[in-house]
């Protein structure tokens, strides 16, 4: 059984910034690529960012060089550093593992929210 859990979201002023966390239960934590999606209310989920066993990463265009996605393969937990927060970036957060290059276990979610 693999869970995940994401914490570190919340309400923020545009420009402003933060940290999503992603911690993973099982042991195929370090052998599998993760990513970070999105969805907001009306729209479809969309990749936000996704990274490899090895480290490797991969960004929406809407959040390259504002966002950065890392793994902490000894805390089976993986991170989304946000900064320079916009309101189009309010959605639910969820992280996912992937299996056969397919994003196939998910979190909860997490809600950010951007506004003034």
């Amino acid at each position: 059984q693999v869970q995940l859990v994401e914490s570190g979201g919340g309400l923020v002023e545009p420009g402003g910034s933060l940290r999503l966390s992603c911690a993973a239960s099982g042991s195929i934590f370090s052998f599998s690529p993760m990513g970070w999606y999105r969805q907001a209310p009306g729209k479809r989920r969309e990749l936000v960012a996704d990274i490899s066993s090895g480290g490797t990463t991969n960004y929406a265009d809407s959040v390259k060089g504002r966002f950065t996605i890392s793994r902490d393969n000894a805390k089976n937990t993986i991170y989304l550093q946000m900064n320079s927060l916009k309101p189009e970036d309010t959605a639910v957060y969820l992280c996912a593992v992937y299996r056969r290059g397919t994003p196939t276990y998910w979190g909860q979610g997490a809600q950010v929210t951007v506004s003034s």
